[in-house]
């Protein structure tokens, strides 16, 4: 009878620890469907003559129970969130603004969150002219540790769109300080990377500022990188 319940016991053990391993796994990152990154989204359902209802869509992840939603109004920095169980959610927003937005994974049996890719997208509205959106970083990826060259340099790259296609140049800052407030170079609209000088065990921040015709000016933020 002591070995029965003993042995009882040890497999309801087992079964306890391979369970909560198993509902231990983290949820995936989504990716993102609508609306598309660098566009104009024109299919808002129109509210009045200052907003429209915008639908988002992205495809279903894996561990995955529900899914947070995050926009942000590039202008004025206000984020509006919405949690849905589904790959779609609707949100008001203003026409004529620029947005950003991303969706974060969520179960319930770990606390930790995974973030999409961010995207950026203008809603339709009276607006005729558009600033650029923010330049791409491609490298080195943000929070990253990277080799610097023979000539103790790192190479600096980035992409970036304008709806108007009026992009003139780019300002790039960089130093080891955030934010970065050292210009270290104004590039023509023709180039998107950079050599800069560095030196081993430190970390550098940058940004990029994207500038079109009109004087519009777009702003990266900061991202920082380790050279080993």
């Amino acid at each position: 009878m002591i070995r029965f319940l003993m042995f009882s016991f040890c497999v309801v053990i087992a079964f306890s620890s391979c369970k909560k391993k198993r509902s231990a796994t983290p949820p995936e990152a989504v990716s993102l469907v609508f609306p598309e990154e660098n566009s104009e989204c024109t299919t808002g359902v129109s509210l009045g003559t200052e907003t429209s209802q915008v639908e988002f869509r992205w495809n279903l992840a894996d561990n995955t129970e529900t899914y947070e939603l995050r926009v942000t109004n590039i202008a004025t920095s206000t984020v509006q969130t919405i949690v849905s169980t589904s790959n779609s959610a609707k949100l008001p927003l203003a026409k004529g603004e620029q947005f950003s937005w991303l969706v974060r994974s969520r179960n319930s049996d770990v606390e930790e969150t995974v973030s999409s890719e961010e995207w950026y997208f203008y809603n339709a509205g009276s607006r005729t002219t558009f600033a650029p959106f923010p330049a791409t970083i491609e490298s080195p990826a943000s929070s990253s540790s990277v080799f610097k060259d023979i000539n103790n340099e790192v190479e600096l790259v980035w992409s970036a769109s304008d709806l108007d296609n009026d992009i003139t140049g780019y300002e790039v800052y960089f130093s080891v300080e955030t934010p970065p407030i050292d210009l270290i170079r104004a590039l023509s609209s023709d180039v998107t990377n950079i050599k800069v000088s560095v030196s081993s065990d430190t970390v550098y921040y940058w940004r990029v500022i994207v500038i079109d015709a009109e004087g519009n000016r777009s702003n990266t933020g900061v991202y920082s990188f380790k050279v080993l």
